[in-house]
């Protein structure tokens, strides 16, 4: 039976980034549960790339990546991972203060902004309704080619000399004789140590494996494809509430991409839209934009899985030095992809971090924070 340096559990956006970050140092297995990786939370992404959004302790992770999103080396990714929308954070005749407070929580950061009065949101968004008076926007505000991003991980990953084992669900965790054990529905596998970058599974993967705990909870975030009369502008921002009750951007075929910006507390689990959080999302959008909706064209959901303190979970297991978290992303995943990974890898071969992470204090995503 061959012997790994290290198994990662789970092949979603966190395992294929870091695995692609340490194939070239040690052997690396992926186990990916599902038949394909990027099932879950990565293939139900909203797919936008925004310096603001997870607050002030993940907008460093964000804005560390920009360059490795926007610039790819050519072997990586052969196009830009990013491409250019731009962001209004928004806000009613009743909520004046709340875009002062988002320049305020992001000053000193570099961060672009711009505060807009009503003229200006006008200006972009035509159809939008009175109470909305104020806002803040983002230039530099992306999406993300998610798919592209996560198979050029992979792609590299292999490349290197990684193993994907998809359809492999971890079913039992052991440790024997020095080394880990792990029974999956594909077979047993060895590792010297276990990275669990299980999403919302992290838990369980820690439960199995004889490590505490650390209480990262699946959220539940419901998606909403409409078509509206008008139609959408393509070229139109990502709009965001201010008050965290909704985003939604214009997409190709004159659509609206819409969430209710939902966190329903679940069971990791094959998650599926609600019919109520659907209906909550068509009423939070109608009103803010004075549009007819002809048809629901598409509805799914995906969980988001949390720490405690909403930060995301990354180091060496306090307890067992040979179990790593890299896990407890939230919905800032995808967009802090190759800073997190680049830390981690830091974090995990035990060297200085290089000149993408540098200035990161990575001591604000430990384990040991809960214990």
């Amino acid at each position: 039976m061959t012997q790994y340096d290290v198994a990662i559990v789970g092949a979603g956006i966190a395992g294929a980034s870091l695995a692609s970050e340490l194939s070239s140092h040690c052997s690396v297995l992926l186990l990916e549960r599902e038949d394909q990786p990027g099932y879950h939370a990565t293939g139900r992404s909203a797919a936008f790339w925004t310096e603001t959004y997870g607050g002030p302790q993940i907008q460093p992770l964000t804005t560390a990546s920009r360059a490795f999103l926007e610039f790819p080396d050519p072997e990586f990714s052969e196009h830009s991972l990013l491409k250019p929308r731009g962001a209004i954070n928004i806000a009613k005749s009743d909520q004046s203060d709340l875009p002062d407070k988002l320049i305020a929580n992001f000053k000193d950061s570099g961060v672009a902004m711009e505060k807009w009065d009503k003229a200006q949101i006008l200006q972009a968004i035509p159809q939008v309704r009175a109470q909305w008076t104020s806002a803040v926007y983002e230039p530099d505000c992306c999406d993300i080619d998610v798919g592209g991003l996560h198979q050029s991980y992979l792609r590299d990953a292999k490349r290197q000399g990684a193993i994907l084992q998809n359809r492999a669900r971890v079913e039992a965790i052991k440790w024997l004789a020095g080394s880990w054990r792990l029974e999956t529905t594909q077979g047993e596998f060895v590792a010297d140590t276990v990275i669990n970058a299980a999403g919302a599974w992290a838990d369980e993967v820690a439960r199995m494996a004889g490590v505490g705990q650390i209480g990262i909870e699946p959220k539940r975030r419901t998606m909403v494809q409409l078509q509206t009369n008008p139609s959408s502008d393509q070229d139109g921002p990502l709009v965001v509430a201010l008050d965290g009750s909704f985003y939604f951007k214009p997409e190709s075929g004159g659509s609206y991409w819409l969430s209710p910006h939902d966190e329903i507390p679940s069971e990791a689990v094959d998650a599926a839209p609600e019919e109520i959080d659907v209906a909550m999302a068509i009423d939070r959008f109608e009103k803010i934009l004075d549009v007819e909706i002809k048809s629901i064209t598409r509805k799914w959901a995906g969980l988001r899985s949390f720490a405690p303190d909403r930060l995301p979970v990354y180091g060496y297991d306090p307890d067992q030095n040979s179990f790593f978290w890299f896990a407890g992303q939230g919905g800032f995943g995808i967009q802090t992809a190759p800073a997190a990974a680049r830390l981690a890898q830091s974090l995990f071969l035990g060297k200085a971090p290089d000149s993408m992470v540098r200035h990161i204090d990575a001591s604000v995503y430990r384990p040991d924070r809960f214990r």
